[in-house]
């Protein structure tokens, strides 16, 4: 049996047996999208297969740098962190190309936890499309910087002086990924192999920037490949004595880093909901309002998509970023951007999420604000014509320009709470709200290069 031919716990249980493994990698994303994991024994394993398995909550109560919060209510040191119940999703099966013979399951919070959990949170929006009618497709693609550095030369240098794989400005090289071949075609061979396929991998502008463009598919796998991609281009790297960063804006020299969600919704039938060809542009009356509730919800809902303090560094005019709730036809200076196409491709890129969001979390809030369109028929503004820059949008499509502001807004959206649940929202902006008190703690070298002897 092949790994992603798995479809349930018997058929699990059937390919460890017949591979003899002692071990298998088990992994759930936590509200940062880090895979958090463990080797799991072949009997512990294939028990959790039937009952599932208790996982330290912790990991939805620390942030990135395992420190504790301690402005969240649902796990800390007055529950003692208790175990949470996680299940095993058999059909996550995967091969893991650089460990001989090794399987890779994802698993994702239950019961209580699983309110927090972040492929919890996309299902539940994703059964909310499916009660309108409605299948969502996706494809995420990533721009992501290489670096000629370990973890442990990137803390010696003070994260100062890096030296990316390739000098300069060239996009779409063929020169540098033909120079490099053994390190695009192992990061290609991988992704196939753990069913992540590309269907694009270029070099972009800036020293050692690529971009990889995930194929399409059911949203919830969209996301899982997404994750996983995000976690094994670091390991590919990692692995050749190179670093892979996925921040949104690591210097002030070079363009940020997005990671731009496109969506599309199928009706049961299989046939397009976004899809009209005698409509202006083809967009047909669910894609329109589907658009409208996107435009609308950004403000409230841009705490998804720009998680962390460093992801409003990248939101800046004429980093091709965008600073409004604009939406324009083939337009990239959007936060929206209409994709006129075919019954098959005709679809919505959504362009403000950045590459550091949690690829569940950035589905999740680019599907539930198109169905709160669609639910209430929600019409878009004027389509943005030429650079979106230089024309001032209206007071309500303007952005939070920091994440405490965009926390506050998230936290206290209705729509929000709707979608994803009170717990859920109130968790995940009080995890950004420690995130900006823990930013604020530092002194940063522009600060001292700023105001140590002027002021």
């Amino acid at each position: 049996m092949k790994p992603r031919e798995v479809r349930s716990a018997a058929d699990a249980r059937k390919i460890v047996e017949e591979r003899g493994l002692g071990h298998v990698k088990v992994g759930l994303f936590d509200v940062d999208g880090i895979l958090r994991g463990k080797y799991m024994s072949r009997a512990k394993f294939l028990s959790a297969l039937d009952g599932g398995f208790g996982f330290c909550d912790v990991v939805l109560g620390w942030d990135s740098q395992d420190q504790l919060y301690d402005n969240v209510r649902y796990t800390g040191w007055h529950t003692a962190y208790p175990d949470a119940p996680v299940r095993i999703v058999p059909e996550s099966c995967r091969e893991v190309p650089t460990e001989s013979g090794m399987l890779m399951f994802l698993a994702e919070f239950t019961a209580q936890a699983e309110k927090l959990c972040p492929r919890g949170v996309l299902r539940r929006v994703l059964a909310d499309a499916g009660q309108l009618g409605f299948e969502v497709r996706a494809a995420l693609e990533y721009e992501f910087f290489v670096f000629d550095e370990t973890p442990h030369s990137v803390r010696e240098k003070g994260y100062r002086n890096l030296r990316p794989i390739t000098p300069g400005h060239f996009g779409y090289s063929m020169l540098r990924t033909s120079v490099l071949a053994d390190f695009h075609h192992e990061l290609l061979a991988t992704c196939e192999a753990m069913d992540m396929p590309l269907e694009g991998l270029h070099t972009e502008t800036g020293p050692g920037v690529l971009e990889a463009a995930i194929a399409v598919d059911d949203a919830l796998a969209a996301a899982d490949k997404a994750a996983l991609f995000k976690t094994f281009a670091k390991v590919i790297a990692q692995r050749r004595g190179w670093m892979a960063t996925f921040m949104a804006k690591w210097s002030m020299d070079w363009p940020g880093q997005s990671g731009h969600v496109h969506v599309s919704l199928v009706t049961k039938t299989g046939k397009s909901a976004f899809y009209e060809a005698e409509s202006p542009h083809g967009m047909s009356r669910s894609m329109r309002h589907f658009l409208g509730g996107q435009q609308a919800l950004l403000p409230e809902f841009l705490l998804l998509v720009a998680p962390t303090v460093n992801s409003y560094r990248r939101l800046v005019p004429g980093y091709w970023a965008p600073t409004a709730a604009t939406w324009g036809v083939e337009n990239r200076t959007c936060a929206l951007r209409v994709i006129p196409g075919s019954e098959k491709s005709q679809r919505i890129e959504y362009r403000i999420a950045a590459a550091d969001a949690n690829p569940y979390l950035a589905l999740a809030a680019a599907i539930a604000s198109g169905l709160h369109g669609i639910r209430h028929q929600i019409e878009p503004g004027p389509a943005v014509e030429g650079n979106a820059y230089e024309k001032k949008a209206p007071a309500k499509l303007s952005l939070p320009t920091t994440l405490l502001d965009a926390a506050r807004r998230f936290g206290s959206s209705k729509a929000a709470c709707e979608a994803f649940g009170d717990e859920f929202v109130e968790h995940f902006a009080a995890t950004r709200e420690w995130e900006d008190r823990e930013a604020r703690k530092h002194v940063s070298d522009w600060e001292l290069a700023r105001y140590f002897e002027i002021v």
